[in-house]
């Protein structure tokens, strides 16, 4: 059920209408660009066009942020079949998820919201990963989710969880290293060694981004830079992970300069290149 496309590391930005000019204008410092999905399943045939465009001119991961795969209630097919087309028009080289549940007895939240840490919950999270990859031909690459309150009623930590859901979907992971630094600083547990303890072969796509605080809360708010630490991390990832990365800087307000933007896909190459060179060390020593 894996399936992000990459035969090296790749790093991009989220697609925002704001930066659209200098997405376009800087293609050659762009190895990818991540879409919301959202953003464009009711759009008119001539904004699907203009995605199917970008397409041509870079490579495209879709990102799902309404499914709710992440729930013991089942994702609705109508929603199912709305990703289904955009996948097949746009033909992306992978598509992902939250692991979140959005909605409850027919109320929507609005908010990614981190599901207890149970079994129960991981059963639904196989049935609604088995529904998508029969409905759009293959399954999402799941991803962590930052959350101010540790989930009442969970029976496991995060990275056990995360573990226990990877291993039981059998899908790639999207490591949100903020989220996890965020949850990390806010519920007391070490990042670095959560990322020791996540199954390296399963993680495909990195999110980079930055955040604030509330109080003695640190915030995922997408709109400030990515903080020292959260390179750190990255580069940790790429000196455990064997395979290619896909690394995307969200920013989602306040948007900088491009050149600030730029600085940062620098800053997660040079990362990136860390980790690989301590990895290829260790494996001769």
């Amino acid at each position: 059920m894996r399936g992000v496309r990459v035969v090296r590391d790749l790093v991009g930005l989220g697609w925002r209408h704001e930066l659209a000019c200098d997405i376009f204008e800087n293609l050659d410092r762009i190895d990818v660009v991540e879409v919301v999905a959202e953003g464009w399943l009711s759009g008119s045939r001539r904004q699907q066009r203009a995605l199917e465009t970008l397409g041509t001119q870079v490579p495209v991961l879709l990102h799902g942020v309404s499914l709710g795969m992440a729930s013991s209630a089942p994702v609705e097919r109508r929603r199912l079949d709305r990703m289904a087309r955009l996948v097949e028009a746009v033909q992306p080289v992978g598509w992902s998820e939250h692991l979140a549940f959005v909605r409850g007895g027919g109320i929507e939240i609005g908010h990614l919201a981190a599901p207890p840490r149970t079994h129960e919950v991981i059963g639904g999270t196989v049935s609604n990963v088995l529904a998508a990859a029969k409905v759009i031909g293959q399954a999402p690459v799941l991803e962590n989710v930052a959350t101010l309150i540790d989930p009442p009623g969970s029976e496991m930590g995060e990275a056990d969880w995360l573990c226990a859901a990877l291993a039981a979907t059998d899908c790639d992971m999207l490591l949100d290293l903020h989220n996890l630094h965020v949850n990390a600083a806010n519920h007391g547990f070490d990042a670095r060694d959560a990322i020791w303890r996540l199954p390296a072969e399963r993680i495909a796509v990195v999110h980079l981004a930055g955040g604030s605080t509330l109080g003695p809360m640190l915030l995922d708010d997408h709109l400030h830079q990515v903080p020292d630490v959260v390179f750190e991390l990255l580069a940790l990832v790429a000196e455990r992970v064997p395979r290619p990365l896909t690394v995307i800087v969200e920013r989602d307000g306040v948007y900088p300069p491009f050149s600030v933007l730029a600085g940062e896909l620098d800053r997660a190459r040079r990362a990136l290149e860390a980790g690989r060179l301590r990895r290829h060390h260790d494996h001769r020593l």
